[in-house]
């Protein structure tokens, strides 16, 4: 893996991040009832970008650098790649701080939340899991993505 950096989390907890941001942002039920209505335990948007993007640097390269890792094969990369950049076009435009309403309302949402789900139905899919469950809390995550 060339030029990828080197940390001590394994693959499957980058994989997990990435599946838990993405179905964040893919939910727009989840994004009214939770982050719109503030309730605790599953972060914001940024929080959310920030696991999609942190420690795979998913906004510096592709993702196709990590087929065979993370990602299972060329489809789903392409996929999580048009994610990635649509949900961070908003990002910049509105800022990392913007209130959730601010990514809400904002005319690119619907085409980002569209992305994220079709990357996140694949990766779903992949992992022999139902998409359509309830986005898991930050809690459960950190509990999942125990070494």
């Amino acid at each position: 893996m060339g030029g990828m950096p080197l940390n001590d989390m394994p693959w499957w907890r980058w994989r997990s991040n990435v599946r838990s941001a993405l179905h964040m942002l893919s939910d727009p039920v989840f994004q009214r009832d939770v982050w719109l209505a503030g309730v605790d335990g599953y972060g914001d948007v940024t929080d959310a970008v920030y696991r999609l993007v942190e420690d795979t640097w998913l906004d510096s390269w592709s993702a196709e650098k990590y087929v065979g890792t993370i990602f299972r094969d060329s489809q789903e990369a392409a996929l999580v790649d048009t994610a990635v950049l649509r949900v961070l076009r908003i990002m910049h435009q509105v800022g990392p701080d913007a209130p959730v309403a601010a990514y809400l309302e904002h005319s690119g949402w619907p085409d980002a939340v569209r992305a994220a789900r079709d990357a996140h139905v694949r990766m779903s899919a992949s992992d022999g899991e139902d998409p359509d469950t309830p986005p898991k809390s930050l809690d459960v995550l950190r509990i999942m993505t125990r070494s």
